[in-house]
């Protein structure tokens, strides 16, 4: 056992965890040796004839096959014009509505995130046509890249999200009573976006008196066709999954066959290599995925036999403090954990360890999830790790990067408007999954 004391420990461990991840150390493997270092510490050499059981029990559940198969949706869409078609649809529907074009690029992004699940993928598929052509009809550079930088960030919240599945198995929470829980906060959240993108375009001078690109109805129809099938595989895939059908695994893996066929269809990948490349993709990101969180099981397993975890929480139940002050100080906890670490990573860490607090304060754990993705979606668009400022840099290399931050930053403070409203108003949360599931236990 370990003469160092938890709080020491501790600080050893993350110590040692982020001068791993300063030096570029893949997320997966820095966890990985920050845990083995503190087990060594723990228990020894013995150590070693653990790691691989546990490492194995963090990804050995039967619900994560459903993460592949939303990967594999996401990179179907990903690797086609789908985003393209999604854009040109709401560009020609939005066209006459004053600020048309940023409220494309946001419902895009929303639409595009549902398909696909993932922040970047909606930055880069939306923003490669949409930054080039706002900045073509003379939208501040601040906004047109700060729309997408946000507009992404709602891949995690709406449904389908991995973000999601992992924190409904971590939690043993349902996953679908989560997907219900997010689809509210998303759409408030889409709807403050655009509010405050048509607010920054008038406070920086742009007029909304665009007279080009005005479009027949019959184009605007014309539309349709290509975008109306992957909306009716998400409506199918979700009716599947809350209809009691199917479990979530097998709804994703109907998902995931019918976005295949369907892009294979629509765009007549018949040739082996972009089916070769979709799975490619699909294959890398969900060891990604999985590499991450097997490792955050290890490095979790490694707080808990230094009596981390166990100090951590003791410390935190013992604060004679009000429950919001205490929700306050995860979030402050979580906000700061974002803008280092992946959401994924966050989630199989801290949930084990903030879950028993949250709901033995009385808060709702479906409400809690929201809360935590809406943090999570902060840290993306936040340095020094805010993946979707680097995505969103490297599709529009001739806009600052100062720009692009000061675009990004009204977004932060309108999502923790938004974490502020779901406090007050919890019901935004709840009802929907209330309505159609029932009650929960």
């Amino acid at each position: 056992m370990s003469a160092l004391s938890p709080t020491t420990a501790g600080f050893l461990i993350v110590g040692m965890l982020l001068l791993l991840l300063a030096t570029g150390m893949p997320i997966a493997f820095a966890l990985g040796l920050a845990a083995i270092a503190g087990l060594l510490v723990a228990n020894g050499v013995g150590v070693f004839e653990v790691l691989a059981e546990t490492m194995f029990a963090g990804i050995g559940n039967l619900a994560y096959v459903s993460i592949p198969m939303f990967v594999l949706m996401g990179a179907a869409v990903a690797a086609t014009p789908a985003g393209k078609d999604l854009y040109e649809a709401l560009d020609r529907w939005l066209n006459r509505v004053p600020g048309g074009l940023v409220l494309s690029n946001i419902g895009a992004c929303a639409i595009f995130a549902g398909m696909t699940g993932s922040s970047p993928a909606t930055c880069a598929a939306i923003g490669k046509m949409g930054i080039p052509e706002m900045l073509k009809r003379g939208y501040p550079a601040s906004v047109a890249t700060g729309s997408i930088c946000a507009g992404g960030t709602l891949g995690i919240l709406i449904p389908p999200s991995v973000t999601m599945i992992v924190y409904g198995i971590a939690t043993e929470t349902s996953i679908g009573r989560l997907f219900l829980a997010g689809v509210m906060p998303g759409l408030m959240l889409t709807a403050m976006f655009m509010a405050w993108a048509l607010v920054d375009c008038k406070r920086k001078g742009f007029r909304f008196d665009d007279k080009g690109n005005r479009f027949t109805f019959g184009q605007k129809l014309a539309a349709l066709p290509r975008v109306t099938p992957f909306i009716i595989i998400i409506v199918g895939t979700l009716y599947v999954l809350y209809g009691g059908v199917a479990t979530p695994s097998e709804a994703a893996g109907a998902g995931a066959f019918l976005t295949l066929g369907v892009v294979i269809i629509m765009y007549r990948l018949f040739r082996p290599k972009p089916i070769i490349d979709i799975f490619s993709s699909t294959m890398r990101e969900s060891i990604m995925i999985m590499m991450i969180m097997a490792s955050a099981e290890l490095f979790a397993f490694a707080l808990s036999s230094l009596f981390i975890t166990q100090t951590v929480a003791s410390t935190i139940a013992s604060l004679e403090v009000n429950r919001w002050v205490l929700m306050g100080i995860i979030n402050v906890f979580l906000l700061v954990a974002g803008m280092f670490l992946p959401p994924v990573a966050i989630i199989v860490m801290s949930a084990p360890l903030l879950f028993p607090i949250v709901v033995s304060s009385g808060f709702d754990p479906y409400w809690f999830a929201v809360i935590l993705t809406i943090n999570m979606e902060i840290g993306l668009i936040t340095p020094p790790v805010g993946l979707n400022l680097f995505v969103v840099n490297a599709i529009a290399p001739q806009v600052p990067t100062t720009q692009v931050l000061w675009g990004s930053l009204p977004y932060v403070i309108a999502m923790i408007i938004g974490i502020i409203i779901l406090c007050i108003f919890p019901e935004i949360v709840t009802w929907l999954p209330d309505q159609v599931m029932g009650p929960a236990m």
